[in-house]
């Protein structure tokens, strides 16, 4: 056997070790989720439910009448809660950011290089640390408690324009110079030539800007004070407080946060691998 083909045996095996590694805990998170209460607290926990059951969805998804009262998790309500969130986040910072990008790469105004300088450097600076001064400004602005506050500090993410910036530098300055000199403006440049060009690139960072509004946490723990106005993580770590050990309820909740984004991811994974490739021709 030559050395060739034992390099991509072994290649191929620590690969799938990898794969078990990363997938088991996810597929472990499943079964629970579908065991008996009080099942996954055996030891060793099982990896397979003795009785496959719905319980625990339905008991967090369902509303119920308790001594006279309605009572629910509010995870429904959470679900169209971070849907909205996320997809206003998407959006608007798609708005903002793909033409900045655009800007850095192909426009040349004053103060262009020091801005972007400006702009690198500030990745380095936690995010944490501008909480605080953050959290100061939008109370006087009365953004506390209100989705504005939340979704405003994820318009215009430093990362998101330089990764277009990265994608757009690979785009020819030819084909825009031609397309200036026939007399099209900026607008219908980037309208008409750019954004069909940078269709992965748009796609893989919306697909980050939604992960990371949906999955978001501290922030809207920190801006939201109001229950009806909870995202899902937040209303994951409200019930998880009450009902710490009880395993399948929170794995069932673990399940319902990471299901709709797990599948978004598996239907765009052709454009995301793409748009992690847009800007590898040209740096």
């Amino acid at each position: 056997m030559s050395r060739l083909r034992i390099g991509a045996i072994l290649t191929n095996a620590l690969v799938a070790v990898l794969t078990l590694v990363v997938t088991l805990p996810l597929a472990w998170m499943v079964t629970v989720s579908f065991m008996p209460r009080g099942e996954s607290n055996a030891f060793p926990p099982p990896f397979w439910p003795s009785r496959w059951s719905l319980e625990n969805y339905h008991e967090l998804l369902a509303r119920r009448l308790i001594d006279g009262a309605w009572f629910d998790y509010r995870i429904v309500p959470a679900i169209g809660n971070s849907l909205f969130v996320a997809a206003m986040s998407t959006l608007l910072g798609l708005l903002l950011t793909v033409p900045a990008g655009y800007a850095f790469a192909k426009l040349r105004f004053r103060g262009r290089e020091r801005l972007l300088k400006l702009l690198i450097a500030s990745l380095v600076v936690p995010g944490q640390v501008a909480m605080l001064p953050l959290f100061l400004i939008f109370k006087q602005l009365g953004l506390i408690n209100s989705y504005a506050g939340v979704i405003l500090p994820s318009l215009a993410g430093i990362f998101a324009v330089l990764f277009v910036r990265q994608a757009t530098l690979a785009i020819p300055d030819e084909m825009i110079d031609a397309a200036r000199l026939d007399g099209a403006s900026e607008a219908r440049i980037f309208r008409t030539i750019v954004l069909p060009l940078l269709t992965p690139v748009t796609v893989t960072l919306a697909l980050f800007m939604f992960l990371g509004s949906w999955n978001d946490f501290l922030w809207p723990l920190i801006v939201l004070a109001d229950q009806h106005l909870y995202t899902l993580p937040v209303a994951v770590a409200a019930i998880a407080r009450e009902h710490a050990a009880d395993g399948e309820l929170m794995m069932a909740s673990a399940v319902v946060t990471t299901m709709p984004v797990l599948l978004l991811f598996l239907a765009l994974q052709r454009y995301y691998i793409g748009g992690l490739l847009g800007g590898s021709i040209k740096g």
